[in-house]
Parts: C-alpha cells; structure tokens; sequence
C-alpha cells in the first residue's frame, strides 16, 4: 500500500481553505478582554482576545485599525467582528478583525472621558470659581432622592452635629428615564431661596445608576449656581463629573453633611478654651499691670512730688551760674585783650589811640553791661517761664497755667487768670 505524504504546508493551506469557505466563520462576533496588545508601526493591531477560559488570536489591519476611535489597550473589554482563518505560516487560527468597540461600561467610560477633557478644557473645574463653603450656615438645601438611605443619612447627621441649621429639601429623580432634568431643574429652583450651601446628591450604586451625574446639563447647572454646592454620589470610591465642578466634593451623603455644618460639641469646647485663654490673658496683663504699679510707688519721686520743682529750680540755677561765668571770663579775656592793643598801640601813638581805644572799650562794656542777664532783672525786668519754658508771646499760655517769674531776688508762682493781647483782652 502506497502512502501519500504531504507537507505541513499543504495541510495547514486545507484547513485554511475549509475555514474560509464556511460561511459560519466569515462574520463572526466576539466579546472579550484584550491581552498582549500591540500597536505595529504600521498601524496593524495585533492582541489576544479573551475570556475566563479561552483565547484567541485576533489582528486588526491598519486600513481598519484607522476608524477605532479610541486606543485600544490591555484589560479593555471590546465587541468585535470580523472573520476566522488560518494564518498557514503557523498553522494557528486567528479572528482577522474588522470593527471593534468598547464593551458595555466601557463605552459609557469613553463618554464619561470625553466630556471631563471637554469641562475641564472650558474652565468648569478651576479652583478659581470655586465658592468657599459658609463655617456657620442657617439654611441648607439638600437635593436628592426625598426616600432613600442618601437623605436619611445627611439629615441625621445635620441634626446630631448642627440642630440649629433650617434643612430645606428639593426633591429630585437621581437615576433613570428623566432624572438629569429634575436635577436641574431642582438646581434652578434652589437659587430662588435664601440658601447658605446645597447638598446634590445620591447614595452609591453601579455606573449606570450614578450616570445622571455624569451628564452635562447638570454639570453646567452646579457650574452656574450662585450658592456653593457640595457634591455627594455614591460612595468614597466613585467619582463623577458632579464632584469635578462641585465647590466641593464629599465621599458620601454623609461626608457632605459633616462638611456642611460644624460640630456644635466641638463649637463649645472650641468656646470653652477661648475663654480659658481670654482669662488667663486678662490676669496675666493684671499682674503685669500691678507689678509695674508697686514699682512706681516704690520710686522717690512719687513719694516727693515737689522734689521734680526743685530738681529743676536747682538746675536753672546753675545754668544761671553758668552763663554769670561765661560773661565774666568773656569780659575779662575781651578786656586783657584790649588792654595788649591799646598798650601796643601807646608806644606807636600813645595820646590818640588811646582816646579811640578807650571810647571803643566803654561801648563794649556798655554792650556786654546791658546784655547781662542779672542787670536786666536789677533793671526790673523779669523772667516768665511755663513748664520750665520762657514765656515769649501769651500765645504761647492759656488761663490757668502756672507760670514761675524770676526777679533779682527771687522767684514768685502765679496763675494766669486772663491775658490781654495787644488787641484787646483773650
């Protein structure tokens, strides 16, 4: 008996051929998870197509690979289609992909994507427009589900941190058919009260239970609202495009209420240290105050007042002497001076620079005689001082003052009664 033998080749191009006449295997549609994902310079994508117990190998040609608007990538669920064949050089079948989409969730994450890059490019998520939140608020509005653990939750815990804020609900669809329209409009409808902060949210749930919060018309709704809103969906984990623009973003209904309000026990014991500390402030600053005060009627001077008029009086005096001294040396150096010229001068022309000398000499002494202060007072003028400061004009005293008049020979204290000017009495 005679044996065919064929080549590896011959049999892989068989199998090939009886793939690609079954008309099962031309247009085929697969839902998996890609794996070994691999963007060819070319443009080609090649990946391994998966689920929890098989694989297949699957190539996307670049003249296809072109209209996928997103980047494929590993762990990403995606529909394709395409056809089943053989690639001969290994003997290995393959999907030969024609169109590919992302799965389910997926396609909802590449909206979600989409309009955070959009918002986000507008300005909608700038710190710079966000509104701070009121310390203290008296009414707070709260839009969400009217049943439900969201609003139970962020109720109870206003009470139990802040019972003197006024709670205002705005009661709103938060999934399904219709409920991105009566977020807003619950949005809108809370501008008309005198609100301090809006609480907008829901409690947790899948993808597509948050989705009204991942819609547009609400975003911009939060964006324009002239009160601060706090953003609370779903739980710690879950972000939407709500808590993105929101002043503020909470990680749960009841993250957003203790934002909202402050915590009353923790307001007194806040107040209690204060008043501690003013106290404490306030006998400190006492005793500070009473130590200076005993320091100051230990000093002399407050026990002596008087002893201040004659520290100054005996300072006068001698400011007195001082210039009595000055005088009298200046006169006697001037005259000693005067006397070597005029001895200098007799030896040249002894009789007539002597006269002229000697008139010179009795104007000067004449001059220094009136400018010295002890001959004017002899002469019977005085000296008026107020507050140790020479009285030169009555503009310079007022009625009651205490003035002190040095004459030759002594001191007498008066009080200004009235002055007259030269115009009249003041």
């Amino acid at each position: 008996m005679d044996i065919n033998y064929i080549t590896i080749s011959d049999l892989n191009r068989y199998i090939k051929a009886k793939f690609d006449v079954d008309g099962n295997l031309n247009n085929v549609y697969l839902k998996g998870e890609i794996s070994n994902f691999k963007h060819h310079t070319r443009g080609h994508f090649y990946f391994t197509l998966k689920d929890e117990s098989s694989r297949i190998a699957a190539v996307m040609f670049n003249f296809n690979a072109s209209k996928v608007n997103f980047e494929p990538e590993d762990g990403m669920k995606v529909l394709v289609s395409g056809r089943i064949s053989v690639y001969e050089a290994t003997g290995s079948y393959q999907i030969y992909v024609n169109t590919m989409d992302v799965d389910g969730i997926g396609n909802l994450y590449l909206e979600y994507e989409k309009l955070k890059k959009k918002l986000a490019t507008e300005g909608l998520f700038d710190q710079n427009h966000k509104k701070p939140i009121p310390r203290f608020p008296k009414t707070i509005g709260i839009i969400t589900a009217p049943t439900g653990a969201a609003i139970r939750d962020i109720l109870s815990t206003i009470k139990r941190r802040y019972p003197i804020a006024k709670t205002i609900l705005f009661p709103a669809l938060v999934q399904g058919t219709g409920s991105k329209e009566s977020i807003v409009k619950q949005l809108k409808k809370a501008q008309e009260y005198d609100l301090d902060v809006i609480i907008c949210g829901r409690g947790g749930g899948s993808i597509e239970d948050l989705w009204s919060f991942n819609e547009e018309i609400v975003a911009r709704a939060i964006y324009e609202s002239k009160i601060p809103v706090i953003s609370a969906v779903g739980h710690e984990i879950d972000f939407t495009i709500a808590d993105f623009v929101a002043d503020l973003r909470a990680p749960t209904p009841t993250g957003a209420a203790e934002m909202a309000v402050p915590n009353l026990t923790d307001l007194n014991n806040y107040l209690n240290q204060l008043k501690i500390r003013i106290t404490k402030a306030i006998e400190n600053n006492l005793n500070e105050k009473e130590s200076h005060l005993k320091t100051l009627t230990t000093k002399q001077i407050l026990k002596n007042p008087l002893s201040i008029y004659e520290i100054k009086e005996q300072k006068l005096d001698n400011l007195l002497d001082r210039l009595n001294l000055y005088i009298n040396n200046k006169l006697r150096e001037d005259t000693l001076k005067y006397q070597r010229i005029i001895d200098n001068i007799l030896f040249k022309e002894p009789k007539k620079l002597l006269e002229r000398k000697e008139y010179q000499f009795n104007i000067l002494l004449k001059t220094i005689t009136i400018l010295n202060p002890m001959k004017l007072l002899e002469s019977g003028y005085s000296v008026v001082k107020s507050k140790d400061t020479i009285v030169t004009s009555i503009a310079k005293i007022n009625k009651d003052d205490l003035l002190k008049i040095t004459l030759k020979d002594g001191v007498i204290n008066a009080k200004v009664v009235s002055k007259e000017g030269n115009h009249g009495q003041e």
